[in-house]
């Protein structure tokens, strides 16, 4: 059984049934599949990302003039300089994230040098993540001691972090024992080890698990990197910021593509299958994504609270429309489906706020002055989307054959890669 409690006045949260930032924190790795498959998926994609980026830094010799480069209204040109320097821009950032999730999951990809030394991968994380082992109950009742000394005590023995879990085995008998683990995530290596055991009978120190070895602290560091628990709020925008710039690099590459393939077929307006099947794929991964995104923040607000599957309705919201955008995509073609997925998706996006609003009595101006900085963060986020989205459909106004011809001459296929 779980509780959600206020950690200020330790009385339980009632709080409605979501999945909220954990489905897209589990989808991005997962991918909504069974175990391992997802995680196989997710990773083979980071290693291709992670050699793409490395070939790109060696046929880039010109990386750094690219970066301060941009001819805007240029038409293919543009969308050139704009995916170079937005490559450029996060480089570093892209390097670090690629390699820092193929060193979480170097275990699942790479086990030969694990399963050389141990008859299996479960053994080795005994050995290199011992946990104390639990007492069996003996039946003789014994009032559990005051925990708040005990976290004192582990505190005061820690050079760095502060207690994290308690965990307690037991209560109310003879063999309860009270585990305390360290929570580190002020620091880049949020797992040090170092776990306490007292007794939950006499508050006597049963065992310490020594802090971990040298190899296993740069692993908890690469992942610390990669989730970024220790960021201040500055840091934690440059990781957003600099996650949409990469995304903004995949975008216009995956236009850029297409549109030289394209050109190629302008007089007769007819694509060939497989670039009719790139085209609609794009779209429903770029708006379509959008809009789905959006549906399951208007799901977390429309659907009841006291409604059975709250949670996991959500998660059917968001595939539902995802799947609809595909389906949107193949009735409608090229410039229109973009401007009308652009356009749905400014709408949900900017409409959030008010959504907020009508539901919930939360407002921007009112959780601005009353310092709610991650709500009113969210919602100015959601704002400047939608405004972005609503920009980016005028864009995808349909074209007259003139200015078609214009844009197709200002195409430069040698630049595109």
């Amino acid at each position: 059984m779980r509780k959600l409690l206020d950690p200020q006045t330790g009385s339980e949260v009632q709080a409605r049934d979501t999945r909220g930032g954990d489905f897209f924190y589990r989808f991005h790795y997962q991918l909504q599949m069974p175990y391992p498959w997802g995680r196989w998926l997710a990773t083979s994609a980071a290693m291709v990302m992670f050699v793409a980026l490395i070939t790109g830094i060696i046929i880039h010799k010109k990386v750094f003039k690219e970066f301060f480069t941009f001819r805007p209204r240029k038409g293919q040109r543009s969308w050139l300089d704009g995916h170079n320097a937005l490559g450029v821009l996060v480089l570093p950032f892209h390097l670090m994230i690629t390699y820092s999730s193929l060193v979480i999951f170097m275990s699942m990809v790479m086990p030969a040098s694990i399963l050389s030394q141990y008859d299996t991968v479960q053994a080795f994380y005994r050995e290199a993540y011992p946990t104390p082992e639990m007492l069996k109950r003996e039946g003789k009742p014994a009032p559990l001691v005051a925990l708040a000394p005990l976290v004192n005590a582990a505190n005061a023995k820690w050079d760095s972090g502060q207690v994290g879990r308690v965990i307690v085995n037991n209560p109310g008998d003879s063999t309860a024992t009270v585990l305390l683990t360290r929570d580190d995530k002020g620091s880049i290596v949020p797992d040090r080890g170092g776990a306490l055991t007292f007794s939950g009978a006499s508050g006597a120190l049963l065992n310490e698990v020594p802090e971990r070895p040298v190899a296993l602290l740069i692993s908890s560091g690469m992942y610390g990197l990669h989730v970024g628990h220790f960021a201040e709020p500055l840091l934690r925008w440059m990781y957003f910021i600099f996650g949409v710039a990469g995304t903004a690099m995949i975008g216009t590459g995956l236009v850029m593509w297409l549109g030289k393939r394209q050109l190629k077929h302008a007089k007769t307006g007819v694509l060939p299958l497989e670039l009719r099947l790139v085209e609609v794929l794009n779209i429903a991964s770029m708006p379509g994504l959008m809009i789905a995104v959006a549906s399951f923040f208007w799901a977390n607000r429309l659907l009841p609270s006291g409604f059975t599957g709250r949670a996991d309705w959500e998660v059917s919201v968001f595939f539902t429309c995802w799947a609809l955008s595909v389906v949107h995509a193949l009735v409608r073609k090229g410039r229109s489906a973009w401007r009308e997925q652009l356009g749905l998706g400014a709408v949900l996006f900017a409409g959030l706020p008010l959504l907020d609003l009508l539901t919930s009595g939360r407002y921007l101006l009112g959780s601005l002055m009353s310092g709610s900085w991650v709500m009113t963060a969210f919602d100015l986020t959601a704002l400047v989307t939608g405004l972005f989205l609503g920009w980016a459909a005028l864009k995808f106004k349909a074209l007259p054959a003139a200015e078609t011809a214009r844009v197709a001459l200002q195409a430069i296929p040698r630049e595109s890669h």
